[in-house]
């Protein structure tokens, strides 16, 4: 699908999230129910046309009809698009033009079609401006008037009929929503755009918190590696340029090289080490807001968190393997994450529905992640299993929350 220069919307792609789809499928379904329902009026008075006649020319108009509803129906799908995204190829614009034209031209012709046969093509031109441009969009639905403008002239001036408004509260309706269609569509699109916009930024919003995290721990990095080389090179230079002269003074300046560079070593541990380091309800509640953002019901029962550091790392790293686990093999709905804890040992427990794939994509046996994060376990006593239960999938980690391992 051909897009224009400067759409107002970017195309929506896979990567959108399952909020996103849904809303796109909410409003999808809410523009091709309205549009059935008008089409389904405009069938039945052509339908009554027709038993009323039964000739040709109200055979055909009811046929022409119904391949307009039919390509109508089937266009709202490129409205994906967004507002401005772009026509799709220029075989279903004409296809659908033309057979409500061909709707149009017909009801000419047949004197008891009356007014309805100028409204498809109306449909026809809202679906299609609402996919250009501003200028063009505004300019597409003011020929969209004129035709129905031309319509009634022909109808009144050269035909000698007159329409009258209609009566009846149906025809009415069908009216009153026929004229909102360019006004529908446009908000409806509008809506979607926000909706895209806002998915993107809370995206650029989490890379921009990575980017900076990054930057921080490589300027802390740089300051402590910068000063420390600095100085070892300096004190190597002078115990290089003492050594002929003055080997005492050399070697104190390589002893001082050799603490510098150990000190070095150990703030950059230090620092790794507190980089790393995560706090185990801090990590609960990112789970909790990961999987709420995804789209899931999430609920987190929590006692009393174990005092062990060594077990709440642990727990920590389970929760943050679980949670990318349900991410990245299932469009889950629902979600469970409990943590119990006694003297001896901390229980910890995460249950989620909506598996994707085969079964054994969530199992020990298969992948790196739940496996690597079994083998940390079982090195500080600590044991990891799954269980696969008609749709649902359930982690339990037990830890003991004393005498770990160092």
């Amino acid at each position: 699908m051909p897009a224009v220069s400067s759409p107002e919307i970017p195309r929506p792609t896979a990567s959108l999230g399952r909020s996103v789809r849904s809303t796109w499928t909410y409003t999808l379904g809410s523009i091709v129910f309205i549009l059935v329902v008008l089409h389904f009026m405009l069938l039945s008075f052509a339908a009554s046309t027709f038993t009323a006649k039964n000739d040709a020319v109200s055979g055909l108009l009811l046929l022409a009809l119904v391949l307009a509803v039919a390509l109508q129906v089937r266009y709202c799908w490129f409205l994906r698009a967004g507002l401005g995204g772009g026509l799709p190829r220029p075989v279903w614009t004409t296809a659908m033009v033309v057979t409500s034209g061909a709707v149009w031209v017909l009801g000419l012709i047949t004197s008891d079609a009356g007014w309805i046969a100028a409204i498809p093509l109306w449909l026809a031109v809202s679906l299609v401006a609402s996919l250009l441009p501003t200028r063009t969009r505004w300019l597409t639905v003011a020929a969209g008037v004129l035709s129905l403008l031309a319509f009634a002239a022909i109808r009144h001036y050269w035909m000698g009929q007159s329409d009258s408004l209609p009566e009846d509260s149906a025809s009415r309706m069908l009216l009153a929503y026929s004229a909102g269609m360019p006004l529908l569509l446009i908000s409806s699109l509008w809506w979607w755009r926000v909706v895209v916009e806002l998915d993107r930024h809370r995206v650029m919003a989490g890379e921009l918190a990575v980017a900076q995290e990054r930057l921080r721990f490589a300027a802390d990095l740089h300051d402590i590696q910068g000063h420390h080389l600095q100085v070892i090179a300096l004190k190597s230079e002078l115990a290089e340029r003492l050594l002929d002269s003055n080997p005492e003074a050399a070697r104190e300046n390589i002893h001082e090289t050799r603490l510098i560079a150990k000190q070095a070593l150990e703030e950059t541990r230090s620092l790794v080490a507190g980089y790393r380091e995560t706090s185990l309800a801090d990590e609960l509640e990112n789970a909790r807001e990961v999987l709420t953002a995804a789209g899931a019901d999430c609920e987190l029962t929590l006692e009393t968190l174990p005092a062990d550091p060594a077990a709440q790392q642990a727990l920590a790293m389970t929760v943050r393997e679980a949670t990318t686990n349900i991410l990245r093999h299932s469009e889950a709905t629902h979600a469970t994450i409990s943590l119990t804890s006694s003297e001896a040992e901390a229980t910890l427990t995460i249950r989620n529905n909506g598996l994707n794939g085969t079964p054994s994509s969530m199992s020990l046996t298969d992948g790196t992640g739940l496996l690597g994060l079994l083998r940390r376990l079982e090195t500080i006593g600590g044991t990891l299993e799954t269980t696969l239960d008609t749709g649902h999938f359930e982690l339990q980690a037990r830890i003991p929350t004393r005498g770990i391992p160092a």
